[in-house]
C-alpha cells in the first residue's frame, strides 16, 4: 500500500497516524521530495478524474493565473499539477489498483479491511 501527499500537510499527518495506529504498513511518497512522474499522475487522472485531484481550496490553486483556472481542462490541469504538486488533493491512498482520495477514518477502515 502507498500513500501520496506532502509531508507537512495536516490531513496527511492525520492519515498517516491513523494508518500507523491501525497497524497498516504503508510506503509514503512525498510529491515535493520524491516527485511525481507524468505517467503516475496520468494514472491517477484516469482513475479519479482531474477535477477530483485538483485542490481548489488551497493557497497554491488560488495563486494560479485566473485565465488558467477559468479554462482548465485535463491537459492544463496535469501540467499545473506537475509544476505545482501542492495543488494535488491529498492524501491519495493506493492499494491493489484501488484509489482513495482524502482522509476519513471510516472510509480508511473500509479501504484497508474490505469485507469479503
Amino acid at each position: 500500500m502507498k500513500i501520496y501527499g506532502i509531508k507537512n500537510c495536516d490531513t496527511m499527518k492525520k492519515a498517516r497516524k491513523w494508518l500507523d495506529d491501525n497497524g497498516q504498513s504503508v510506503e509514503f511518497i512525498d510529491y515535493k521530495k520524491d516527485g511525481l512522474s507524468p505517467a503516475r499522475l496520468t494514472e491517477f487522472v484516469e482513475a479519479l478524474g482531474w477535477q477530483a485531484l485538483v485542490n481548489k481550496r488551497g493557497t497554491t490553486y488560488r495563486q494560479l493565473d485566473e485565465q488558467l483556472k477559468a479554462n482548465m481542462d485535463e491537459a492544463s490541469a496535469i501540467e499545473a499539477m506537475l509544476a505545482n504538486p501542492s495543488i494535488i488533493k491529498r492524501p491519495l491512498l493506493v492499494k491493489d489498483g484501488q484509489y482513495l482520495l482524502g482522509f476519513k477514518a471510516d472510509l480508511y477502515q473500509q479501504f484497508v479491511s474490505p469485507l469479503s
